[in-house]
């Protein structure tokens, strides 16, 4: 698996698909697992949350039940050959803990269909990229707030999953602006900083984003921590021959200034281009990003033009 690789894409849905819902991280608020289902439900999905995603574990009450049970939510949904699409439903922190759980062999033969995720989400992006050769989409999960109360996160979301030819050119909220100016071409792939830089060296993870388009966004984060995230990235090598970056959103972070100056740092010796401020992420109204996709980065334009549409 190299990052230069298209992946195989997905079916894109249709009305009446059937959804699945689950909670590979933390635990889910049941008011906000609600509204997201009845938001799925008006645009004619039949949405149907797994067993176990109500639950807390009993002694880690930061993930969603057990790591086994977490992991058999996550298999049960995606070999069900009546499902079209398995959503998550939050981040937080746990999927790396259920990953080496999955049968990745019976989920290869159960074939392709729709992922959608962020932020902790990012180890299994990686992970279905690497184990199945399947594109992904990093974008809003079914409870999670800024989704919720946002309506360009869900019609861009939505627009993904049913009519993704509408959506092939993402342009950055605003124009973007280049960090780094310049074009470039690649496959897309990425995440959440910190989780791309704790999963280097496990078995689920590319070697490098050579010749990819790496998106790279975080949250609740001090500046000296994303500095040893990126760090540990230039230092590993898998940064090198990257062929372009795309930033987006830094919530809860430093002031985006500090944070400016040490991205430029960090990532502008790299010599390719990196768009900034692209919207997708830990913001209002994220934009939902295919990962496994290959296009072009115009930098200068704040603009991603996928080569085929993200859904088949």
């Amino acid at each position: 698996m190299t990052s230069t690789t298209p992946l195989t894409r997905p079916a894109r849905l249709t009305p009446g698909a059937r959804v699945a819902v689950v909670a590979p991280s933390g635990p889910v608020p049941d008011d906000r697992l609600q509204a997201g289902l009845d938001l799925l439900r008006g645009w004619d999905l039949e949405p149907v949350a797994l067993p176990h995603v109500p639950d807390v574990h009993g002694e880690f009450d930061y993930l969603a039940g057990t790591d086994a049970d977490r992991a058999a939510d996550l298999q049960r949904a995606w070999c069900d050959p009546s499902v079209d699409a398995v959503l998550c439903a939050r981040g937080g922190y746990g999927a790396q803990r259920m990953a080496d759980l999955l049968d990745w062999d019976a989920m290869r033969a159960a074939g392709p269909k729709v992922f959608v995720g962020y932020s902790d989400i990012t180890a299994l992006h990686e992970a279905f990229a690497v184990r199945l050769g399947l594109v992904t989409l990093h974008g809003p999960m079914v409870a999670a707030a800024d989704f919720l109360k946002n309506a360009r996160a869900q019609d861009h979301l939505r627009a993904t999953l049913f009519e993704p030819e509408t959506v092939r050119t993402i342009t950055a909220p605003g124009g973007g602006q280049p960090l780094v100016g310049g074009t470039a071409r690649g496959v897309t792939l990425g995440g959440c900083l910190c989780l791309l830089a704790a999963d280097l060296g496990t078995p689920h993870t590319r070697p490098s984003a050579r010749g990819g388009l790496l998106c790279l966004e975080d949250v609740g984060e001090e500046t000296y921590r994303l500095d040893r995230y990126l760090t540990q990235l230039l230092r590993s090598g898998w940064l090198d021959g990257v062929a372009g970056i795309l930033l987006g959103s830094w919530a809860e972070c430093d002031a985006y200034g500090e944070v400016r100056a040490l991205l430029a740092d960090r990532l502008g010796g790299l010599g390719v281009p990196v768009a900034e401020e692209f919207g997708f992420g830990h913001c209002d109204g994220a934009l939902t990003v295919p990962f496994g996709v290959a296009g072009e980065l115009d930098a200068y334009e704040g603009t991603l033009t996928l080569d085929l549409p993200a859904l088949a």
